[in-house]
C-alpha cells in the first residue's frame, strides 16, 4: 500500500476479508451541492451501500494524505468547508504536498480507488466534452482517465450539460466501453434517455461482472462505465431540462465562467431555475446508482 494513502478502519478490514467495496467521490459534498443537503447525501448514500451489504469508501486529500473511508465529522468537514480544493488527476500531488484540503472529482477518485484496490466506483454523472469544445478544448479530465484506469464507474450517464455526443465518440476512441442499465440508450443524469445508443446493454450485476473481468483479463486497460439511468419518477421532463440548460450556459457564457468552476456553476443555476427540483432529481440518481454499484461489488467480488 501507498505510504500516501490511509484507509480507514472499515475500509481496511473488508479489502484484507476480500468483502466488497465501493468508492465515493467528494467534489459532489463540496462542490456538487448545497449546505445541507451534500451532508444528508453523503450520509445517505453510505447508507444505501451499507444496507446493500458493502462497505463505503468516500475519498478525499486531508493532511497530506489520501483518505479512503470518513468518518461522519470528515464528511460534515468537507460538506462545510468552504475553500476544499478540487482535485483531478493534475492537482493530487499539489494537494497532498501541501497539506490542502481536497475533494476528489471522478478522475482522481478513480485513481484513488486503484490505488487501494478498489474496482467499484459510484458517482452521479461522469464529466465529459463540454459544448463548443471545438473552440475551447474543454473537455474532462475524467474521459481519459476512464481510458488508463481499471474501475468500473456506475453513474446516471454524463451531466447533461455537456455535448453527450461528442463524449460518447471520446469514449469510442479511446476504447472505454459503455454499458447501459434497464435500457438500450444511454443515460442524460437529470432524464433517463439522451437518445443514443449505449454499446452494450446488461441489466444484471453478474453479466456486467464477466464483461469487466473478461475485458480486464484480456489485458485491455482502463475502465467501464455503467449507465444507470434516473428512476422515472425521479427524472425531469427533457425539453424542460435542455431550455434550462440552454439559459444557464448561455449566462454562464456571458459571465466568463471557465475550466472548473464551469459545472458547479451550471449546477447551481439549474437548481435555481427549477426551483430545486434538479438537486431532488440529483440526489435520488445518486442513491439509485449506489444500489446498482453495491451489486456490482458483490459479483465482481464473488467472480474473483
Amino acid at each position: 500500500m501507498n505510504d500516501l494513502i490511509r484507509l480507514s478502519p472499515d475500509v481496511a478490514a473488508a479489502l484484507a476479508a476480500g468483502q466488497p467495496v465501493v468508492a465515493l467521490e467528494s467534489t459532489i459534498i463540496a462542490h456538487g451541492m448545497p449546505w445541507p443537503q451534500n451532508l444528508d447525501t453523503a450520509r445517505e448514500v453510505e447508507a444505501v451501500l451499507r444496507e446493500e451489504g458493502v462497505v463505503p469508501a468516500t475519498i478525499a486529500v486531508m493532511d497530506g494524505l489520501i483518505r479512503v473511508g470518513l468518518t461522519d465529522a470528515e464528511l460534515q468537514q468537507l460538506a462545510q468547508a468552504p475553500d476544499a480544493m478540487k482535485l483531478s488527476r493534475r492537482d493530487l500531488p499539489y494537494a497532498i504536498a501541501t497539506g490542502r484540503l481536497g475533494a476528489t472529482t471522478v478522475a482522481a477518485t478513480m485513481i484513488c480507488a486503484q490505488l487501494a484496490g478498489i474496482e467499484v466506483f459510484v458517482t452521479g454523472g461522469i464529466g465529459g466534452v463540454h459544448r463548443g469544445a471545438q473552440d475551447n478544448f474543454d473537455i474532462s479530465a475524467d474521459l481519459q482517465e476512464l481510458a488508463r484506469t481499471p474501475v468500473a464507474v456506475v453513474c446516471a450517464g454524463a451531466k447533461s450539460i455537456l455535448d453527450l455526443p461528442l463524449t460518447l465518440e471520446y469514449l469510442e476512441t479511446h476504447g472505454v466501453p459503455v454499458l447501459s442499465v434497464g435500457q438500450d440508450n444511454f443515460a442524460a443524469f437529470f432524464t433517463p434517455d439522451s437518445g443514443l445508443k449505449a454499446d452494450f446493454r446488461l441489466d444484471g450485476a453478474d453479466e456486467q461482472a464477466r464483461f469487466i473481468r473478461a475485458k480486464w483479463a484480456l489485458g485491455l486497460g482502463g475502465g467501464v462505465v455503467v449507465s444507470n439511468p434516473v428512476p422515472a419518477e425521479a427524472a425531469m421532463p427533457r425539453a424542460e431540462i435542455d431550455a434550462i440548460t440552454a439559459q444557464a450556459l448561455a449566462e454562464a457564457d456571458a459571465q466568463g465562467v471557465q475550466g472548473k468552476a464551469i459545472t458547479p456553476f451550471l449546477l447551481a443555476r439549474i437548481k435555481a431555475l427549477t426551483g430545486g427540483r434538479s438537486l431532488a432529481t440529483n440526489i435520488a440518481l445518486v442513491k439509485n446508482n449506489a444500489r446498482v454499484g453495491a451489486r456490482l461489488a458483490r459479483a465482481l467480488q464473488s467472480s474473483r
